[in-house]
């Protein structure tokens, strides 16, 4: 499973989760450790991720 990373690495203060590859700090220490069941989970909540921070209430 590859990872999301997409080499803007930041960290967005109100969401916590990276300005590239939308996941958070955990999620991007433990991806190698993870199998690609838990992979494929961080996947699926990535979109919906990017498109709250993209579009704000």
């Amino acid at each position: 499973m590859p990872s999301p990373c997409t080499n803007v690495c930041r960290i967005d203060a109100a969401s916590g989760w990276c300005e590239g590859c939308h996941r958070s700090i955990e999620e991007i220490v433990a991806w190698a450790r993870l199998d690609d069941a838990a992979k494929r989970a961080i996947w699926l909540q990535l979109e919906p991720r990017r498109l709250a921070r993209e579009n704000p209430p």
